[in-house]
């Protein structure tokens, strides 16, 4: 059985994506929101000048990360 982390993406044209990764079941929950944060990290920047308002930018600049879901 594995554990699931799902991130939520607003992109700019307006579509919400999922990012699906799928990791062992030996974790806690707690250890799914690490994961979650370090994820974020690498693939996003978070702003507060941005001329769009602030938030987590994408490194690819197509959108926003908007939060993550951990579940079983």
């Amino acid at each position: 059985m594995t554990k699931t982390l799902i991130i939520l993406i607003l992109l700019f044209d307006g579509t919400l994506t999922k990012e699906v990764i799928h990791f062992p079941a030996e974790g806690t929950l707690s250890d799914c929101f690490n994961y979650a944060r370090m994820y974020i990290d690498t693939v996003s920047k978070h702003s507060w000048n941005d001329l769009r308002g602030f938030g987590q930018y994408l490194n690819d600049g197509t959108g926003t990360i908007q939060g993550f879901i951990c579940s079983k």
